[in-house]
């Protein structure tokens, strides 16, 4: 581009571009690249241009290269081209950093606007969270960090063969970093060449680090700047929007040069709104206030680098001191304010004030105007105090603190951070203080080298604190609310409080406060938000947070955040908890990362913190206004005073469990304590000098026996203190009902010793060392009966040797639902009791079933099928001798707890010996008691009111039923009387809690006629039938006319009505043909039924068109159907006549209420429907055929074994949803088969045989069984 006045010079070269969107290579070549032409055009009015030959052939020559210009001398701009033009980007990428996202953007929308049409391909940017560089990118802008970041991937930055560090008299953390890693690797580099720029600020220091690298100077601005100076007439009243307005009146004042922009720098985003409230009051409408800040979004940011045509007041922070270049700048009002973080490595706080700017950052303000025309720049204090500051910002590592970056360093083998190049050493003071902090997190050991720990720690791109706080979550099962809290920390507070609102903000607030805990407020807020986003537009989102004092951009980035460390933590294995953590879970891990945040409240309100650290919680805190007795905060922050910012209650035990490696122990006052026989002593437990635990009762014999054994001498015997009890009667008798239980597992009396062997258990062993009461004891009875008795026995000492039950043949409890049910084992033929008893809550009865009962426990499943074989015909009994051989085969296949034994038997039986056996062969098989569960029913309070070893009569008497459950309840899915989708998505299933047990619950739209309801139910296949007929009359309620036109069509047809009133489910057969009608519609085949109303919504639409059509075809079906249902009934009424003929009338009759039966045209699929006429139309082909005298042997004989099955079937309880679907498909396919042998000229759907309604009925049975089939 031209500038007014000034001439240009145009180069050109030729882009880096690759086609498609392949990934780049880190080395392309120059043939790789289209020839496409650059406009590479210098402006002379930069005073830059004039020394790109210079500043090329020092690049050529040297590796380093220190470019030294004022603000607005345009190197950030033209340095790149430059770059280009000296054909550099051939062999990797110009990268191009900026201290801040903001003006990476900027400058690289003004570098590829320079550059012409192929810009946009050629220059691409990279931030956090956003990558906007594609495969023809040659010049890549990103902040300082996304360069750091590289480093882990990529130790030589090899895609890079330029590289431009901007800013960097800014001396950032980053920036100091990066220019002592490059001294490092650039021997390794030497096709690397690296451009440092700088303002007018110690360019010698940057040449120097580099080994005298050349250091070019260009001019500043290219026009002259007057500076004024205008402090607050009275410093202790005046606020700075006055200042600022005062000043943006005089350079609007009539006479002063012509109008221009005019850019306001402010310490911060709170400064910046109350000065544009004001200035918007102040001055007329065509005036256009425009902030600038970090935090804007993208399409606000881009509003300043685009003049309106109107005069401009843009408020920006320190963001735009340097790098960006707002145009149309003709005057600037500095506040001479920036707010600073310093870390204070004594108290361990990071003070974040608004300070005064140093001299350097004041002339990169005034160096913003001055570039298109004369400018002013007027300062608000006084020149005297601007010649009192300090020179230089100091840089920022010798202000904050330096664990990020030493673990940074160590995970990435850089070695000692003393040794490390840096051009300003950090203080060895803070880097101990970095190492401490990185030892309370565990990072690194006393030694100070890293740990696993502190590898993992690095991979997360958060301050190290909430690192080990995601890093903990994962272990307290919290890792779901942790990522809310440590996303949401690493921003500023979206939550907003105007001063002029601020009763208002507070309101609004507390809908989002947790009591106890500022963090779970935070995961509240984020709750509340991701409602917001989505079930709301984006200007209803935007509306929200205006309502409730909420900044969308804080949000949006808190959003962005949180996604990525999502990422990492799935990329690390971690995995979120589903179930909602506890308060404990939380804050424990919160604990692990905040040690050296805790405080302990005083007698003065304040809370006393590490090393004898005081503060206050801050004011906004929910625990400020009742704080708790411990505290944990975020951040302790001093402004002023030392406040505690994000603060939660804890417990000194939680802080004891997560400081463990920190704790110091002390003890004082041993003593014995005759009521529990043993050396007691005081113990304190101190973290970072505050107490968690004082005068604790210990066992000092762990800690110092021999003391121990002093004082018991001294205080128990020789004070007489001690009691005798003979304890030891007692644990033996224990000892002998657990051996009781063994035997009873086993079903045999051989484990207990006997008297012979229980006297040798009495022998004397008494210890050297004594020092508690049950020792002397034993030393006690050792004395007086001159050792022949032990008195203290093991489990072994009472065992006979004779083997022991495996643990996990007899397991103690029984997995329902997420609850362990306790089992208890007796062993006496004759009692009611004998066998193995389950205890079940009431409430939890409905999710006990047969068939997992029908495998007892796996130590006697070998004898209950032994008891099955023998049970079975002698017939089949001679083909599996002998039966305990057979019995081990059969064990073998089986996999118990899968299917049902019986029918598993069976199948196993039919594979292995060839024996076929109906699983119902054992249904009313009285095998001994024990062989079968006994199941013990406990009221609400654990008593129990009712035991059998009949499942089903105990359910028919006390089950809660298989319906809506409505002794519980989840607030997550309750409601009724909706008449449309309204309640949000229905979750697949609930955890409900019910006192100390919980059961898992199946959430359901229900049909309840008029409208629907949430309801919860206790098994899923009742909770899929009850939401497939809600859905269905939500479909119904979503369409009342076609719905009403349709029923009354239905009604309207006598013949509908009289054919078919046995076959309604209710009173009403139309109601029954117009839901099948829209069943059809909505829930045809395979349709998925939807659970949230988004999908809802689209089936509705995607029915809605078809329904009346489809709906009126429907009823016409209904009609032939129920018409030929007639037919069939007239016809059997009249009697058959033919050979065969009874028998015939006995299977039609049959056939027909297996179709036609009251409610079959509400639950038979719409699909079948539709082939019923046919298998109609069959029946009555069959009973003519029959007339006519035409036999049908053959086909009876072919359709006897498929009609016995399906009489099976449908008697039988199918232990699975798959099993039921198979059964279904060999009911429909006996249909067809039937059609097949009486009717074939009707055609038959698919291919059916006998051999495949065999093969078909054997996957039946697989599935019911359990069992794999055998090839």
């Amino acid at each position: 581009m031209q500038r007014p006045g000034g001439a240009s010079t145009r180069w050109t070269a030729k882009p880096w571009s690759g086609s498609g969107a392949q990934p780049r290579s880190p080395k392309l070549s120059v043939e790789a690249r289209p020839d496409k032409a650059l406009r590479l055009e210098f402006p002379s009015a930069l005073p830059i241009s004039a020394a790109r030959e210079e500043i090329a052939a020092a690049l050529e020559a040297h590796q380093v290269v220190v470019v030294c210009g004022a603000t607005g001398s345009g190197k950030t701009t033209q340095l790149p081209k430059i770059c280009l033009a000296s054909g550099r980007g051939r062999h990797g990428m110009i990268g191009h950093t900026q201290p801040r996202r903001i003006a990476a953007r900027a400058v690289a929308a003004r570098i590829a606007d320079e550059l012409g049409p192929a810009g946009t391909s050629v220059v691409g940017w990279k931030v956090r969270f956003a990558d906007r560089t594609g495969p023809d990118c040659r010049v890549k802008l990103m902040t300082d960090g996304i360069l750091l970041a590289e480093i882990r991937s990529d130790p030589l930055l090899s895609r890079y063969d330029t590289l431009i560090i901007d800013e960097a008299h800014e001396r950032s953390l980053n920036i100091d970093f990066l220019l002592g890693y490059l001294k490092r690797i650039l021997p390794r580099r030497p096709d690397l060449k690296v451009l440092i720029t700088s303002a007018t600020i110690e360019p010698a220091r940057f040449a120097e680090h580099f080994g005298g690298a050349p250091v070019i100077e260009v001019a500043g601005t290219a026009y002259p700047v007057e500076v004024r100076y205008r402090p607050a007439t009275d410093p202790e009243e005046g606020r700075l929007a006055d200042g600022v307005l005062a000043a943006v009146d005089e350079l609007t004042a009539p006479g002063q040069p012509p109008a221009g922009d005019i850019l306001v720098f402010l310490p911060g985003e709170r400064e910046i709104r109350e000065a544009a409230e004001a200035l918007r009051k102040h001055h007329p409408p065509g005036v256009e206030v425009l902030p600038l800040y970090g935090r804007l979004s993208s399409s606000e940011q881009d509003r300043v680098f685009k003049p309106a045509g109107r005069r401009r007041f843009v408020l920006a922070t320190n963001v735009a001191e340097t790098s960006l270049t707002v145009p149309g700048i003709r005057c600037v009002v500095d506040s001479g304010l920036a707010r600073i973080s310093r870390y204070s490595y004594r108290s361990k706080i990071q003070r974040l004030q608004v300070e005064p700017i140093s001299q350097a950052s004041a002339w990169q303000r005034r160096g913003r105007c001055g570039r298109e025309a004369e400018g002013i720049c007027i300062r608000l204090y006084e020149e005297a105090e601007h010649d009192a500051r300090p020179e230089y910002t100091d840089p920022e590592i010798r202000r904050t603190n330096l664990a990020s970056v030493i673990l940074q360093m160590e995970t990435l083998g850089l070695g000692d951070i003393a040794e490390f190049p840096f051009l300003d050493p950090p203080d060895a003071r803070f880097i101990n203080d970095g190492y401490r902090l990185l030892r309370e997190l565990g990072a690194v050991d006393e030694g100070r080298k890293i740990t696993s720990l502190g590898r993992r720690l690095a991979r997360l791109p958060v301050d190290p604190r909430l690192a080990r706080m995601l890093l903990a979550a994962g272990e307290q099962g919290c890792l779901r609310e942790m990522l809310v809290i440590a996303s949401g920390l690493s921003i500023r507070d979206p939550r907003e409080r105007p001063v002029e609102a601020a009763a208002s903000a507070d309101e609004r607030h507390a809908a989002f406060r947790d009591p106890r805990s500022d963090f779970l407020s935070l995961v509240k807020l984020w709750e509340n938000w991701q409602a917001r986003r989505k079930h709301d537009s984006g200007s209803a989102q935007r509306r929200w947070c205006r309502d409730n004092f909420v900044s969308f951009l804080r949000l949006r980035e808190w959003q962005d955040v949180h996604r990525q460390l999502v990422g990492i933590v799935h990329e690390m294995r971690l995995k979120e908890n589903e179930i909602a953590a506890d308060y404990a879970a939380v804050h424990r891990a919160v604990l692990a990362g905040m040690l050296s945040h805790i405080g302990r409240l005083d007698e003065n309100g304040e809370f006393r913190g590490p090393r004898n650290l005081r503060f206050r919680l801050f004011p906004d805190s929910t625990l400020a206004g009742r704080p708790p007795t411990w505290v944990v905060v975020a951040a302790l922050v001093e402004t002023g005073r030392v406040w505690g910012r994000m603060a939660a209650a804890v417990q000194p035990a939680w802080i004891e469990s997560a400081g463990a490696h920190l704790l110091r122990r002390s003890w004082s006052d041993p003593h014995w304590q005759a009521d529990r026989g043993f050396v007691a002593a005081r113990e304190q437990v101190t973290l970072f000098g505050l107490v968690l635990a004082a005068n604790r009762r210990v066992d000092y014999a762990r800690v110092d026996p021999a003391g121990a054994r002093e004082v018991f001498l001294r205080e128990a015997l020789a004070a007489g203190r001690l009691r005798t009890r003979g304890r030891f009667l007692a644990a033996n008798r224990r000892l002998v009902d657990e051996v009781h239980l063994l035997e009873a597992k086993l079903r045999r009396r051989e484990l207990l010793a006997g008297d012979e062997a229980l006297a040798a258990f009495y022998a004397a062993r008494v210890p050297a060392e004594i020092s508690s009461m049950a020792a002397f004891e034993r030393w006690r009875r050792k004395a007086e009966k001159n050792r022949p008795d032990l008195l203290e026995m093991s489990l072994e000492d009472l065992l006979t040797g004779a083997p022991l039950p495996a643990v996990e043949a007899y397991p103690d409890s029984l997995e329902l639902g997420g609850n362990r049910l306790p089992l208890h084992y007796h062993f006496d033929p004759v009692a009611e009791e004998d066998g193995v008893t389950v205890d079940v809550p009431r409430h939890l009865l409905p999710l006990l079933d047969e068939d997992r009962l029908e495998w007892l426990v796996p130590g006697w499943l070998e004898e209950k099928v032994i008891a099955m074989l023998r049970a079975l015909p002698k017939a089949a009994r001679r083909r599996i001798v002998p039966v305990p051989d057979h019995a081990r085969e059969c064990l073998a296949r089986l996999r118990p707890g899968v299917g049902r034994l019986r029918a598993a038997l069976a199948e196993t039986l039919r594979q292995t010996a060839g024996v076929e056996v109906e699983p119902e062969t054992w249904a009313e098989l009285e095998l001994e008691p024990w062989l079968r569960f006994r199941v013990r029913v406990l009221d609400e309070a654990g008593e129990p009111i009712a035991a059998s070893r009949d499942l089903r009569a105990l359910k028919e008497r006390h089950s809660p039923g298989s319906g809506p459950v409505e002794t519980l309840r989840d607030d997550a899915w309750a409601g009724d009387g909706f008449r449309d989708w309204r309640f949000g998505a229905a979750p697949e299933q609930l955890e409900v809690r019910h006192g100390r047990t919980r059961q898992q619950l199946f959430a359901a739209i229900q049909d309840d006629g008029s409208s629907v309801s949430c309801r919860l139910f206790s098994t899923p296949g009742a909770a899929a039938d009850a939401h497939r007929l809600g859905v269905l009359r939500l479909f119904m309620l979503a369409m009342p006319q076609q719905h009403r036109a349709l029923l009354q069509a239905a009604r309207r047809d006598r013949s509908l009505v009289l054919l078919g009133r046995e076959l309604a489910s209710g009173t009403d057969l139309p109601e029954d043909l117009v839901a099948a009608a829209f069943s059809g519609v909505f829930l045809a085949g395979d349709a998925e039924v939807p659970r949230d109303e988004a999908a809802f919504r689209r089936q509705l639409e995607q029915g809605r068109s078809r329904l009346v059509p489809e709906g009126e075809r429907f009823l016409g079906l209904a009609a032939e159907i129920l018409a030929l249902n007639s037919s069939c009934r007239r016809a059997l009424a009249a009697g058959l006549t033919g050979p065969g003929a009874r028998e015939a009338a006995a299977d039609i009759e049959r056939q027909l209420r297996q179709l036609m039966f009251p409610g079959c045209f509400r639950v038979t699929p719409p699909e079948r429907l539709r082939s019923m006429p046919r298998y109609l139309q069959a029946i009555m082909l069959r009973i003519e055929r029959l007339a006519m005298g035409k036999g049908e042997a053959r086909q009876v004989l072919e359709l006897a074994l498929p009609r016995q099955r399906l009489e099976e079937g449908f008697a039988t309880d199918w232990s699975s949803a798959a099993a039921a679907d198979a059964f279904r498909d060999y009911r429909w396919m006996v249909e067809e088969y039937r059609v097949q042998l009486f009717a074939q000229q009707l055609g038959v759907a698919g291919r059916v045989s006998h051999a495949r309604l065999d093969k078909q009925w054997l996957a039946v049975r697989s599935l019911q069984a359990g069992v794999v089939l055998a090839d």
